[in-house]
């Protein structure tokens, strides 16, 4: 990989795939950044939650001009191979270029966001390039909540002018994004003993492609959560099936791979449990065909758990799950092809005595994911569940007279002689919360990264050297 063109790009990227960056696990990546910095004798400054912004003079006779925030965040998307042995807070990322592209071994490769890392970085130390005065601000833990950019202080930047490097798209200039909200909705429960002859099995759904919660939910990927309730319901209605516990997913912006449970049946029940299941398997295996063609169901026998879920917990568990809205809830009214609001049931995960069920909704529109919050709290509470909300966070509203915009337009028409074009995303970008405190002149760029937040993530080479080529080229005309 640190043969690919832009060198200095890809040796960059590749010592970040050394550095274990979940989300969570800042304190080693903050300081590699702020030690680049340092060793480029540049003013550098580390916040109190892990942020690193590191500030280079403009080139002769840009002094005057106003300055320029490159912005990009330091986590990454721990997902993984059901089948992989992998620790994300130890083990280094395995890159494998294939063909036009770079992808890892297993794993999440965390292009989104460790390229548009690697280009602020090969901004920094290349004094050949021609610039107004530089900002890098780099945030920390975007991922699990967008902290870093929600705990920014205001005042810490004095740029005009912000070029966000978290988009996914070569090509395309981004000038607006959805909002989004984390819903928890917690079960309470007094586990109930185990009794009477029953037999216990371990019920699996695997082989989702999962993705992106945001820029993968238009693609009507299965949510292997959905999934496995869809069938537990069956299961309890027609062989009196017992739910013991659950897990699934484990990011609530991924949307779940893979999703498990453990139930009891009557033994005279147990005969029929593995026809049930892959009648199940292949209806859903025919719904999915060409979608999730890996996609597998399967069920084991197991020891006997020692405790089940109060059946009435249980029901009403299974009827939320059933009933609770997930994938596009709406598309832009007018603009079919491009997603207004949507909800991903991204983990549920059973503990002693709790069951939790986390929801990110998003939307571009403030009032309907305000319409979708209250959808899901009405699932949720009526089944008897305690909701709360928090991370609410503003979309970012459009600026269609950008003139950044304009120029990276402009630009990259010059430099590739093809048009470029101006969108608004469903995913989320720290813009709208960082100009909180601003009146910025935003445009969001990037190279083409494929299905982020899973283990097909996959960064094109020519992408990233075409995106590197138009950053160099807007700062100077900036």
């Amino acid at each position: 990989m640190k043969n690919l063109e832009p060198k200095k790009i890809w040796e960059h990227f590749y010592s970040l795939t050394q550095i274990p960056r979940p989300s969570g696990h800042k304190e080693a990546i903050s300081k590699f950044v702020a030690d680049f910095g340092k060793q480029l004798n540049l003013p550098t400054e580390v916040d109190e939650i892990g942020n690193v912004i590191i500030r280079k003079p403009a080139s002769a006779g840009y002094e005057s001009h106003p300055g320029v925030i490159l912005q990009a965040h330091l986590d990454m998307v721990p997902q993984k191979d059901d089948n992989l042995a992998f620790d994300f807070t130890k083990d280094p990322i395995q890159t494998v270029v294939e063909g036009e592209w770079v992808t890892a071994k297993g794993t999440t490769l965390g292009a989104d966001d460790g390229m548009g890392v690697a280009m602020i970085m090969a901004v920094l130390e290349d004094n050949t390039l021609q610039h107004p005065a530089i900002e890098a601000l780099f945030t920390v833990d975007e991922e699990t909540g967008m902290y870093g950019a929600f705990d920014l202080k205001a005042g810490a930047l004095k740029g005009q002018v912000m070029i966000n490097l978290d988009s996914e798209q070569e090509g395309e200039f981004i000038i607006g994004c959805a909002g989004g909200v984390d819903a928890v909705a917690t079960f309470d429960f007094q586990p109930k003993e185990v009794t009477g002859d029953v037999v216990a099995f371990q019920l699996s759904v695997e082989g989702c492609k999962g993705g992106h919660s945001g820029v993968d939910i238009h693609l009507q990927r299965a949510n292997a959560n959905k999934l496995l309730f869809r069938l537990l319901k069956i299961l309890v209605r027609d062989n009196l099936a017992r739910l013991s516990s659950v897990q699934g997913g484990d990011m609530r912006n991924a949307l779940p791979r893979s999703s498990m449970a453990i139930f009891t049946v009557p033994k005279s029940e147990q005969k029929d449990i593995e026809k049930v299941v892959a009648s199940f398997e292949k209806l859903v295996q025919t719904e999915y065909k060409g979608v999730e063609d890996g996609l597998k169901i399967s069920v084991k026998e197991v020891a006997k758990p020692k405790n089940w879920l109060p059946e009435e917990t249980q029901d009403w568990l299974i009827h939320a799950i059933t009933a609770c809205p997930h994938g596009v809830y709406r598309f832009i009214q007018n603009q079919p092809q491009t997603v207004e609001t949507s909800d991903n049931i991204g983990i549920i995960a059973t503990k002693e005595n709790q069951i939790e069920v986390a929801c990110l909704l998003r939307s571009t529109s403030e009032s309907r994911k305000k319409e979708l919050r209250e959808i899901v709290d009405s699932v949720f509470a009526l089944a008897g569940a305690k909701v709360e909300f928090s991370g609410d966070y503003p979309g970012w509203q459009p600026n269609f007279d950008s003139r950044v915009t304009k120029v990276v337009q402009e630009t990259y028409k010059e430099e590739f002689n093809k048009e470029g074009e101006i969108k608004v995303i469903h995913a989320g970008l720290e813009c709208g919360i960082i100009n909180r405190y601003y009146d910025l002149d935003i445009c969001s760029i990037g190279p083409t990264i494929l299905h982020p937040h899973s283990p097909s993530e996959k960064v094109n080479i020519a992408s990233v050297q075409h995106c590197y080529q138009l950053l160099k080229a807007v700062l100077k005309k900036l």
